[in-house]
């Protein structure tokens, strides 16, 4: 199934990193969050990629044209550098279609900008591609097909330490309360959607606004509940936490590492431009919400 990610926004509330690259190549530990969000799809058997190019597109296109595998994976190194036997690779099996959607365009034009490369596609996923978290994907896809409503997303509690106030008529505060005790949930950012979805979108609309209401109108839309981890970036100090949580090895959202069997889940192969590569046998048991700024 493919996977397309909106990767083209200008990341303004992140402008320690936005003013010199996309938000979506920041780093978490040695590799962006793109990296670990497509890591985490292709986990679950999905690995045909289209990246929604905007702004610093040319940043982002670098990074997968010179892809150096050996930051990620084992390796043995001779000939003084220059021949390379990795254990095991990450991107070899991905398909990914780099579009230039346009700088300004928001996420339901960049959609329909890439509409052409789903032609052939009853249902794909979407992401915002600037959030990751522990969804057992194949779950959600199971209510998916099984409501057979024409899109859903994931609904996450938010995690920001802000509180809910509630007011009556006299502008009295009846009652105040974290954020997460207050059964709020918001726009996580993943998507499933059938090709369907089209019919609902018109020239310059944002995806969950005019076009989510008509869904909502026809009971075509569908929310689902992740009570798990979500966390997305956003600002500086969620960076931070991310990075924290990387120090930590307190990766939720690192699945592909995780010793639960998933359907799909596959080694990955690959190679790094500029070496000769070759595969090493290893033995058995060795390495088994808001949109805001959204564009």
């Amino acid at each position: 199934m493919k996977v397309v990610l909106f990767c083209g926004g200008l990341g303004t509330r992140l402008r320690e990193y936005s003013e010199t690259i996309p938000k979506p190549m920041v780093e978490i530990g040695y590799r962006p969050i793109i990296w670990h969000l497509m890591r985490y799809y292709a986990h679950f058997g999905h690995k045909d990629f289209i990246l929604c190019l905007g702004y610093r597109g040319d940043y982002i296109r670098n990074y997968f044209i010179n892809y150096n595998e050996c930051l990620s994976n084992d390796f043995v190194l001779s000939q003084g550098g220059k021949n390379i036997k990795l254990y095991n690779n990450d991107i070899e099996d991905w398909t990914i279609t780099f579009v230039d959607t346009g700088l300004n365009t928001n996420i339901g034009q960049r959609l329909v900008a890439v509409k052409p490369y789903l032609e052939d596609d009853d249902v794909f996923l979407a992401n915002y591609a600037d959030g990751l978290s522990d969804l057992d994907l194949n779950l959600y896809l199971d209510r998916f097909y099984n409501q057979d409503k024409i899109a859903s997303f994931l609904c996450v509690q938010p995690s920001q330490s802000f509180h809910v106030v509630s007011l009556d008529r006299d502008s009295l505060v009846q009652n105040i309360e974290p954020a997460t005790d207050a059964n709020l949930w918001i726009n996580g950012g993943f998507f499933a959607l059938k090709k369907e979805i089209f019919d609902y979108i018109q020239p310059g609309e944002e995806l969950v606004l005019e076009p989510f209401q008509r869904l909502i109108d026809r009971k075509q839309l569908i929310g689902y509940r992740n009570p798990g981890f979500w966390a997305c970036m956003d600002t500086l100090k969620e960076k931070i936490t991310f990075d924290e949580m990387y120090a930590k090895g307190e990766m939720p959202w690192n699945v592909w590492n995780s010793p639960a069997k998933i359907r799909s889940n596959q080694i990955l192969k690959g190679g790094v431009p500029g070496f000769s590569y070759e595969k090493l046998e290893m033995g058995a048991g060795e390495r088994d919400l808001q949109t805001e700024n959204h564009i």
